[in-house]
């Protein structure tokens, strides 16, 4: 199944705070993230990850089209939506509902070596 991976730098100091979103997103607010993901057809996984440069979120998302998923999720005007973007914004100082202008993540190995360009 296709899959994206995105990184996200956490903005110094703001890491508690982005745990305080994803206790939201795992309890008070997991059906509408459940369904908003559900809705663009795709799984998301969110690791935390601690660098000696600061904290940093990587998301996956894997489903027949997660790129254009993730469009989708992010264009959605509704008031969750609104709220996750807001937060996105807080903690790492990005706009999800603007697309991004740079390259996507590049896979570069996979165990499915059908999926790796040669």
């Amino acid at each position: 199944m296709p899959m994206i991976a995105v990184a996200f730098p956490i903005l110094p100091g703001k890491t508690a705070e982005w745990r305080t979103w994803m206790e939201e997103l795992n309890g008070s607010r997991r059906e509408e993230f459940d369904d908003s993901r559900k809705r663009a057809g795709v799984r998301e996984r969110t690791f935390l990850q601690s660098t000696p440069m600061g904290d940093l979120v990587i998301v996956t998302l894997e489903g027949d089209d997660p790129g254009r998923a993730f469009g989708k999720m992010m264009s959605a005007d509704d008031d969750f939506t609104r709220w996750f973007t807001e937060r996105a914004m807080a903690v790492h100082g990005v706009d999800l509902a603007v697309r991004p202008t740079g390259a996507p993540s590049e896979l570069v190995v996979d165990t499915d070596r059908s999926s790796v360009p040669a």
